[in-house]
């Protein structure tokens, strides 16, 4: 007799293997390649294959170690509020400062919008960034996600970029070398509270696993039918989320949101080279006042210093101070002009660009631009500790200059053109690289996904 028909079963195996095709997909926010992601053990990391964008990066308990973390943070932060932050004394005046009065006292000397800007990037920002992550990992621990869980995460990425706790202690570094020689420094139990607050911060942001976060919050539905891994997602019709990693499929319009977190999605950022340009010249225009008038006022004995960029680096050099120098140079004069150079570089290479260009090299440029954007604030926070650190009315006070709000903007505005800038533009012209297969956990020389061992 006819034995049982194969044909179901094959068919079973068939959908089984389609459906575990669609799971676990990326596209890079950076190259926009289609990629699988592998079954990650704890301390290993997936990076794209094309441009080495990290896409997943796995901690041994995530939960557990963003917990303690930010916890351990705030406990640091709430000493370094409570607690005197620096004191000098000089020809007999002496006075003690709180983390706080750095912004305060510029919002006394009519700079509100640097004073604000400093609360924000040292307290504000991160406070908020931290209780969320407290939020979100008890809810996690519990199993059962706390209200308003997804809007929470999906903010979380938007605010790490303007956390600088740590830039600020290199300015107040600064700043204490810029004073030692003309009063006696003592350093409060707050400044060493803040030095680990600023720690615990960076170890919070490094320890999120926001691969594993969003997948213990909202699981992860299938990525959409027909999906090419090792393709662009935009040739496919999808993109990925820049929150949530989901790869999504666009409508014939090119906008959608996220089935999994809501974030608006497009192919790419609408008008990316002309925003950047824009937010570039408007750099240039602030950037010529924040050099040319005073950033702070010196005044000693009644006679009145002006200090402008460049003349308190040549003040560094002239008392020996060859270190300082270069660090207020390179972060208040190279670093600006670098970013707004090698910006307007890749706007212009984004429209000329070819097959035969070194892609490589040009995301490597975007990637250290946009990392060093922030500590242009170096000089802000020196002016901010000074400020309200050495007031003695004629006897010994500094005040800030009108400098100090036109390179404020100059940081602001060149983070944001970075910001801007869809690094995926760079690889619109295709490569001419061979298909790549489907992804393995024990890489071969053409596998999706590069992975790397922390451990």
């Amino acid at each position: 007799m006819a034995s049982s028909n194969p044909q179901p079963q094959q068919t079973v195996i068939g959908d089984n293997l389609r459906v575990r095709s669609r799971r676990r997909l990326r596209a890079c926010h950076e190259c926009d390649l289609l990629v699988a992601l592998p079954p990650l053990k704890p301390h290993q990391r997936a990076n794209c294959p094309r441009c080495d964008h990290s896409l997943s990066h796995r901690h041994y308990r995530p939960a557990e170690r963003s917990l303690a973390f930010a916890i351990t943070a705030l406990i640091a932060l709430a000493a370094s509020l409570c607690f005197p932050f620096i004191s000098f004394e000089a020809r007999g005046v002496s006075n003690a400062i709180q983390l706080t009065d750095t912004a305060f006292s510029l919002v006394n000397f009519h700079e509100p919008f640097v004073g604000v800007l400093v609360l924000l990037t040292i307290v504000i920002l991160p406070v908020a960034y931290l209780l969320s992550v407290i939020w979100l990992q008890i809810g996690l621990l519990r199993r059962a996600p706390l209200p308003r869980s997804r809007r929470i995460a999906r903010a979380l990425s938007h605010l790490t970029p303007w956390m600088m706790a740590d830039v600020f202690v290199i300015g107040a570094l600064v700043s204490l070398i810029k004073i030692a020689g003309m009063a006696s420094i003592d350093l409060g139990l707050s400044f060493w509270a803040f030095c680990v607050y600023a720690l615990m911060l960076l170890l919070t942001t490094r320890s999120l696993d926001t691969d594993w976060m969003w997948f213990s919050l909202e699981g992860e539905p299938l990525a959409p039918e027909g999906c090419r891994v090792g393709e662009p997602a935009a040739e496919q019709g999808m993109t990925g989320c820049p929150t949530c990693g989901l790869v999504n499929r666009l409508s014939h319009f090119g906008r959608g949101r996220c089935q999994r977190c809501g974030e608006p999605l497009r192919f790419r950022s609408p008008h990316s080279v002309q925003k950047t340009w824009a937010l570039l010249a408007a750099a240039t225009i602030f950037y010529i006042p924040a050099n040319l008038y005073p950033i702070m006022t010196t005044t000693s004995l009644g006679s009145a210093t002006p200090s402008t960029i460049i003349g308190g680096v040549l003040l560094f050099i002239g008392h020996g101070d060859w270190p300082i120098a270069l660090v207020i140079f390179t972060a208040s004069v190279v670093v600006p002009i670098g970013k707004v150079f090698a910006l307007a570089w890749l706007c212009i290479r984004v429209r000329r660009s070819g097959e035969s260009d070194n892609k490589h090299k040009r995301l490597k440029l975007y990637r250290i631009t946009e990392f060093i954007g922030r500590w242009s604030m170096i000089d802000v926070f020196v002016v901010s500790i000074l400020v309200a650190l050495v007031h003695a009315g004629s006897l010994l006070s500094i005040t800030p200059g009108p400098a100090a709000l036109a390179f404020a903007a100059v940081v602001v505005i060149t983070m944001l053109a970075a910001n801007s800038f869809d690094a995926r533009l760079i690889w619109d012209a295709r490569d001419m690289q061979p298909p790549m297969p489907a992804v393995l956990k024990h890489q071969s020389p053409y596998s999706p996904v590069k992975e790397v061992d922390d451990a």
